[in-house]
């Protein structure tokens, strides 16, 4: 049975720091080995053990001492039995002297084998530390390899670990004050290839200074665009005159998917799951990184990932089913804030350039329009300009509904910026005559003709005005391609453009309890609650909307789920699939999920013609575009490929 995990990028990792026994080899072996049952039964593939876990870090002078250093190798041929039995990967620490000089090293252990042995570069011996009294640093090792329990393995800090059953899973290591230094050795491991960054740390704990060690993790991770795990010595060490926490972080690109908790005298373990496949996707579009040269030359030994013996593997991660919109209060009114102080600069620097004092902003009662006219006050209000330069006009037409025009009306004068209503039934009519359009015919045609005639009036309102045209469209529907082509498609300046439809709604709703506290808060609210549609076919016999866009194109969530994970994440169609169905488990099975991500697909490569011709507008999120910034693709491409995926 194909294993869905890693067919779609996922390696199971754990930062272990068990109570280890200080100078007691033995017991550590025990102990670690203990941490890796325990690991196993979590599903966990590769687990992070501490800097000299084997012994303890703080022995001191006992370093220097035959037994402790026997006791260590023979504990290493125990853990590396037990990973055998267990069927995983496993990087422990442990003294090893070669060619007479004490090294400080990380031994990475694949089932059973020893694979390869990675020494410490950069000893600190300031403060609390004296590591240059007992080790050598790598700078000065005089091999390539050594004999280890038996047999030769490779030696030095060049050494990457590449699963030969998930090639992008690749892993370099580094020892604890590696990661403190000016230019750590992980930088030169990742841009030679590692996208799983190991560090075996023994960092004491001081006052702030977890917080400063999880900031180096998230920042390392996402300068190397790589996941990085990081397991710290724990509570077992000396406490003479420093204390340690077992301090484990597992992060992904610079974001902390798991951390541990500190300060237990029992077994500290953090486990997740990186996305690989993820990170190489970052990587092939990111400039600086490949264009940056390999500072070294890396001996790449292949290893079996695999999933411990005994265990189905599963996904632990969770995707959630609006990655544009944080699931965190917090964090969600913080990027509202950010969110409109970017549409809204943006806007005020081009009503600066053009000496504009006047904008014409269609209104109709719906979601964007409401939106671009709450990020113009905000503009209006910045300039000291005032709200009557904005001129909204509502123009009602043969599918507008009561509710929608009410609120349309209601909003521009409760908001008190010029307001006018220019219906459009009339021209339109006499445009389909003219072109000898069969009467009561409500196809594409008839839909078009009302949106190029709003844009018309619009555009010719602000030629009356000296003014522009703020367009409405938002990125979910560039996307889509859900515009008319030189209709509401075109504008002076699109200052929604960046704004997927699933946070358009949350900004609203958000500016409705943060910004507009007074009587037009209700009105808000209510646009929140009216369904999506152009309104451009008739409403129904009760005046409900008839033409609702989500039953048309598809749930707005969907295609907001695929357009993240597709330009964003840059997943293969089958992946995206696969998440869909975990994180919309019991919403959409998977032959509607399968369905509405065919026709986003579909529509994403048809319609870039009209994204190859769009307005100017600011980005606001990762996800963009426009194809003067983030997205350049020739409207001719084809999408068999992709769809091939989901046949």
């Amino acid at each position: 049975m194909p294993n869905r995990i890693h067919q779609n990028g996922f390696v199971a990792v754990a930062a272990a720091s068990p109570a280890l026994r200080l100078g007691d080899p033995a017991a550590n072996a025990q102990l670690v080995s203990q941490a890796l049952e325990k690991a196993a039964q979590e599903g966990v593939e590769l687990v992070v053990l501490p800097e000299l876990c084997l012994t303890g870090y703080s022995c001191g002078d006992l370093f220097g001492q035959r037994t402790l250093l026997a006791g260590a190798l023979k504990a290493l041929g125990q853990v590396a039995e037990t990973t055998g039995r267990l069927g995983l990967s496993a990087l422990v620490g442990l003294p090893l002297e070669v060619s007479g000089r004490l090294f400080n090293v990380g031994v990475f252990l694949s089932r059973g084998k020893v694979l390869g042995v990675v020494p410490k570069t950069h000893l600190p011996n300031t403060g609390e530390f004296y590591e240059q009294r007992w080790f050598a640093s790598a700078r000065v090792a005089p091999v390539r390899e050594v004999e280890l329990l038996g047999q030769k393995v490779p030696f030095g800090t060049d050494l990457l670990f590449r699963a030969h059953d998930l090639p992008d899973c690749v892993v370099g290591v580094e020892l604890c004050e590696d990661l403190w230094a000016v230019e750590p050795p992980s930088g030169a491991l990742a841009l030679a290839g590692a996208t799983l960054l190991c560090n075996l740390s023994a960092s004491d704990e001081l006052l702030t200074k977890a917080a400063y060690r999880r900031e180096l993790v998230k920042g390392q991770s996402a300068r190397c665009l790589a996941a990085y795990v990081y397991a710290a010595a724990g509570a077992g060490e000396s406490s003479t005159d420093i204390v340690y926490s077992g301090h484990g972080l597992i992060a992904e690109n610079g974001v902390v998917l798991g951390e541990s908790e500190r300060f237990r005298f029992d077994l500290s373990l953090v486990v997740s799951q990186v996305d690989v496949d993820k990170l190489a996707a970052e990587r092939r579009r990111n400039s600086t990184f490949f264009g940056a040269p390999a500072p070294l030359t890396p001996r790449v030994i292949d290893f079996e990932l695999g999933h411990p013996t005994g265990v189905t593997p599963k996904l632990r991660r969770r995707f959630s089913q609006h990655p544009f919109v944080p699931s965190d209060p917090q964090r969600r009114d913080e990027n509202c804030h950010e969110i409109f102080a970017i549409q809204s600069t943006g806007l005020a620097r081009r009503l600066r350039h053009t000496g504009s004092k006047h904008v014409v902003l269609g209104v109709s009662g719906g979601l964007d329009s409401t939106l671009a006219l709450l990020v113009l006050l905000e503009a209006f209000g910045r300039l000291g300009l005032d709200r009557k330069g904005i001129i909204g006009v509502t123009m009602p037409g043969p599918g507008t509904t009561a509710r929608t025009r009410l609120n349309a009306m209601k909003l521009m004068e409760t908001l008190g910026i010029t307001a006018r209503e220019i219906p459009i039934g009339p021209a339109v009519e006499q445009h389909l005559r003219d072109i000898h359009h069969p009467v009561g015919r409500h196809d594409v045609t008839f839909e078009n003709a009302q949106a190029r005639e709003r844009t018309q009036i619009l555009m010719d309102v602000a030629n009356q005005a000296h003014g522009f045209v703020v367009g409405t469209g938002d990125l979910s529907e560039a996307a889509l391609g859900w515009c008319t082509f030189n209709a509401d498609h075109m504008s002076m300046y699109h200052v929604n453009i960046g704004v997927p439809k699933t946070l358009v709604k949350h900004l609203v709703a958000w500016a409705a309890h943060v910004r507009h506290v007074g009587p037009e808060r209700a009105l808000l609210e209510d646009i929140v609650a009216t369904p999506v549609s152009p309104e451009l076919l008739p409403p129904g016999e009760d005046g409900s909307i008839a033409q609702q866009t989500e039953m048309i194109v598809g749930p707005y969530e969907l295609h907001d789920f695929f357009l993240y994970h597709v330009v964003r994440s840059g997943f293969r169609p089958a992946k995206v699939l696969w998440l869909a169905e975990l994180s919309f488990a019991g919403k959409y099975d998977q032959t509607e999920l399968r369905h509405w991500l065919r026709q986003f697909l579909t529509r994403f490569f048809s319609q870039q013609y009209k994204r190859s011709a769009m307005p100017d507008g600011p980005k606001v999120g990762s996800v963009a575009l426009s194809p003067r910034g983030d997205w350049r693709m020739p409207s001719d491409a084809e999408a068999t490929a992709w769809l091939a995926e989901l046949a």
